[in-house]
């Protein structure tokens, strides 16, 4: 059984950055692709970035390529997106979530945080 934590979220203005991190619990951290989603009101969740369990493979949503960027500390059990260029539509309740193979799809994920809430407005 995996448990996810973000943190990180709040509201900034538009061309702002955010760094969202997540803290899974359990010592097989390292086995497990992590994601990021996001869900804004009234849209169904949509993926956001995945990597790999050692790190070396990253895939991004179209929309947040070149802005965002996902990493993984394996030795401090945590995973980050780092938001960059942050617009209006980027506000969302972000989730983290572990899968036990590298995937790019919601169904694929196992376990899922309780999600940090991200504004962009001024």
């Amino acid at each position: 059984q995996v448990q996810l934590a973000e943190s990180g979220g709040g509201l900034v203005q538009p061309g702002g950055s955010l760094r969202l991190s997540c803290a899974p619990s359990g010592r097989t951290f390292s086995s497990y692709a992590m994601g990021w989603f996001r869900q804004a009101p009234g849209k169904e969740r949509e993926f956001v970035a995945a990597i790999s369990g050692g790190g070396s493979s990253t895939y991004y949503g179209n929309s947040m390529k070149g802005r965002f960027t996902i990493s993984r500390d394996n030795a401090k059990n945590t995973v980050y997106l780092q938001m960059n260029s942050l617009k209006p539509e980027d506000t969302a309740v972000y989730y983290c979530a572990a899968a036990e193979r590298w995937a790019f799809v919601i169904s694929s994920y196992e376990y899922w945080g309780q999600g940090t809430q991200v504004t962009v407005s001024s």
